[in-house]
């Protein structure tokens, strides 16, 4: 299994970015696809879901509204649409994958750094 996380970098407030995250190695169909956000001193975060196979999206309350996740099955490829970015969205953001009947996440990216500074 393999995520790789692209797309992030240097951001002004208000700006938006798009972060890719492509994966291989596993049946997309019964995976659900998350993405977790790391600041400096802080723990990780859950931020957005996808379920792969029918597209149920789940987002954390502060991104709610300006953050989209959506994927692309012929790419095998996830994104999340990060609009009207705040300082505090900054953080190495991390793609992961879990199974369904699974609690924990079990794979995971390497991360991209998305920084919001003036």
């Amino acid at each position: 299994v393999q995520l790789v996380e692209s797309g992030g970098g240097l951001v002004q407030p208000g700006g938006s970015l798009r972060l890719s995250c492509a994966a291989s190695g596993f049946i997309f169909s019964n995976y659900v696809m998350g993405w977790f956000r790391q600041a400096p001193g802080k723990e990780r975060e859950f931020v957005a879901s996808i379920h792969w196979s029918n597209g149920n999206t789940i987002y954390t309350n502060s991104v709610k509204g300006r953050f989209t996740t959506s994927r692309d099955n012929a790419k095998n490829t996830v994104y999340l649409q990060m609009n009207n970015l705040k300082p505090e969205d900054t953080a190495v953001y991390y793609c992961s994958a879990r199974t369904y009947s699974s609690i924990q996440w079990q794979y995971w990216g390497r991360g991209t750094q998305v920084t919001v500074s003036s």
